[in-house]
């Protein structure tokens, strides 16, 4: 069988669905991804994938999405694939209405976060939702990344067998490392008893930036954050936020690494204060990798964080209990290293990258 996958950018077709890529070759069926042409499409490419680029836009232009649309079209009549799966509000609704006009046997969507649950006016949380609705009567295979928007898809009739499949790392790969904890605090200077909160996202206003910056300021530890602005972000330019922050050297700016996983090694605690996730991955990382995390108390970090047993829920837009949280962890190593045991246990549990693929696999047919 033929199974097309599209999403909108290259940092999501590389951070988030190569492996489903590569787990549907390797059961024998031929596989093309589509997106947005970027830099980070090299590495898909040589992971063995083959990639057809379209003019996806992280836009709400009727124009860029027309484009977008015909773009999409095209390519699913000439490559005609048995299977299309889309990913992500936009470029998943654009790819069920495409695959359908064309005939596709299975259209599959999975949901990484519903537009209509993020903070912003009420005409785009209202158009978010009547995306939705509209997408759901034209998916064979509906999925969620959180358990607990897969249950509101039910609820709210956008598709009556929704279903939550999870997100998964390879525990491989994210696993305590003493060696690279010891080597990179060698190479950045930070001695061994000295903590660290670590954030890995890009940085964008959604992902708390300002109330971590703030927080910290309350906390005796260092913090490094890891992660860029991609081109095709939208939303204020956090660095003014950066540059007053007030931190000095105990703020570390470390920029877009491929060393993510001995970077969460040589931490303590996680943090992801954000306002909207679907399923983060990040956390799945820091838990796998048995850091405590610090979460916001929202859909999907809740059901990836059991609340003082592998980390701390805050409430969101706020920075008490932000410090509160983090300072408790900084000063308490025992409590830590409880927390990241049992957090990687539940990973290992919960999200291995292969189950989750495979799962996903088995719901799309192939």
């Amino acid at each position: 069988m033929k199974l097309l996958v599209v999403t909108n950018v290259d940092f999501a077709l590389k951070q988030f669905l190569l492996p489903e890529l590569q787990a549907a070759r390797a059961r024998g069926h031929e596989v093309v991804a589509t997106c947005a042409d970027g830099p980070m499409l090299a590495a898909v490419r040589a992971a063995g994938v083959r990639v057809e680029p379209v003019p996806m836009a992280r836009s709400y232009s009727p124009f860029a999405q027309w484009r977008a649309f015909r773009a999409l079209r095209a390519l699913i009549r000439r490559e005609k694939p048995d299977v299309v799966h889309g990913n992500f509000p936009i470029s998943g609704f654009l790819a069920r209405v495409a695959a359908r006009l064309e005939g596709v046997p299975v259209v599959a969507y999975t949901c990484h976060g519903f537009l209509f649950n993020q903070p912003g006016p009420l005409w785009r949380r209202a158009a978010g939702f009547l995306m939705e609705w509209i997408g759901g009567r034209l998916t064979d295979v509906h999925m969620a990344v959180s358990t607990e928007e897969a249950a509101q898809a039910r609820r709210l009739h956008i598709h009556p067998r929704s279903q939550g499949i999870g997100n998964g790392r390879d525990p491989g790969r994210f696993h305590p490392d003493p060696a690279a904890r010891a080597r990179l605090r060698a190479e950045l200077g930070v001695a061994e008893d000295r903590a660290v909160v670590i954030a890995v996202s890009r940085l964008v206003r959604h992902k708390g930036y300002p109330e971590l910056l703030a927080a910290m300021k309350e906390v005796d530890a260092e913090l490094w954050v890891v992660g860029a602005r991609l081109a095709s972000d939208h939303g204020e330019d956090l660095e003014p936020c950066f540059a007053a922050c007030g931190l000095g050297a105990r703020l570390r700016r470390l920029g877009y690494r491929d060393d993510i996983p001995a970077l969460l090694g040589a931490a303590e605690i996680f943090r992801l204060p954000c306002l909207f996730e679907g399923l983060a991955m990040s956390v799945i990382e820091a838990l796998l990798s048995g850091l405590a995390v610090v979460a916001s108390d929202i859909s999907g970090p809740r059901e990836q964080v059991v609340a003082g047993e592998t980390g701390l829920l805050v409430p969101p837009r706020t920075v008490a209990p932000l410090a509160e949280a983090l300072q408790r962890l900084a000063r308490d190593p025992a409590l830590r290293a409880r927390m990241g045991a049992a957090g990687r246990a539940r990973a290992l549990e919960c999200y291995d990258e292969a189950r989750v693929v495979a799962h996903t696999l088995d719901l799309l047919g192939l």
